[in-house]
């Protein structure tokens, strides 16, 4: 029995932990021959091995989403293994969080190279072979940010709705020629970073189960829930699903809150 995505070949960059390593697992198993683009080589090389062990078809290339010249390449090392692209998953994402007026200029570029420029960069890479092919589904990792503010997380959700109007913006640009880019929108999911973010506090715990508490199922979701929503987008399932943004957080945003 064929999997969802038999005989695809895939991008999925920032795939060595978090979402990008659930999804690159997920895309695998159902059939992706998988590229792991990631930046970080240990844990990169760990996901890509996991995967071949596991009989899945996975390579990967140390990949820099703040350079046009490491995109370029890992498309180049891609065309040259598998000969096409059919679906980038432009997963590379980095928190940065802070008060407006404490914000360094460092951090505010640091911020925007990685989440809004590695993106667009990640997506002009992959798309004059997606036109030669007239066909491929680009995906993105945008945030419940990208429609919500939340006090305190400046400039991360500034980076993030620039996400959603560059995945529409080039929705509709390519649509006419087989080429469909859409977004996903995790609120909290328990990945790394979220470990990380939540270690900040005095007390890790009660501020991890305070975000529970804040939730409609009393609970986050996880990287292989958001996997699978990039499996059906990047799936022949999705074919009229275009300059979307997929919004998964267990339904907290309709909650009436004083």
């Amino acid at each position: 029995m064929s999997g969802r995505l038999e005989s695809k070949v895939a991008i999925i960059t920032g795939a060595g932990r978090g979402i990008g390593e659930a999804t690159a697992e997920a895309y695998a198993a159902e059939g992706a021959s998988v590229v792991i683009a990631e930046k970080n080589e240990t844990t990169g090389a760990v996901v890509a091995n996991r995967i071949a062990g596991l009989g899945g078809s996975a390579r990967f290339i140390q990949t820099d989403v703040t350079s046009v010249a490491s995109l370029e390449n890992t498309v180049r090392e891609t065309l040259r293994e598998y000969g096409c692209v059919d679906i980038l998953v432009a997963n590379a994402g980095i928190n940065v969080f802070s008060d407006p007026l404490e914000l360094s200029d460092a951090d505010w570029r640091r911020c925007f190279a990685v989440d809004l420029d590695g993106v667009w960069y990640s997506a002009r890479a992959v798309l004059p072979q997606m036109l030669r092919q007239t066909s491929g589904s680009i995906i993105a990792m945008a945030s419940c940010h990208s429609s919500h503010i939340i006090p305190g997380c400046f400039p991360y959700p500034v980076a993030k709705h620039g996400v959603v109007g560059l995945v529409r913006a080039l929705a509709i640009q390519y649509a006419s020629r087989g080429i469909r880019v859409n977004a996903i929108a995790p609120a909290y999911i328990e990945t790394e970073l979220a470990r990380e973010y939540w270690a900040g506090f005095v007390d890790p715990e009660a501020e991890r189960q305070r975000i529970l508490n804040l939730h409609p199922q009393k609970r986050i979701g996880t990287p292989r829930q958001v996997a699978m929503t990039a499996v059906f987008l990047g799936s022949d399932e999705a074919p009229f699903i275009n300059a979307a943004t997929i919004l998964m957080d267990g339904g907290r945003s309709v909650l009436y809150h004083e």
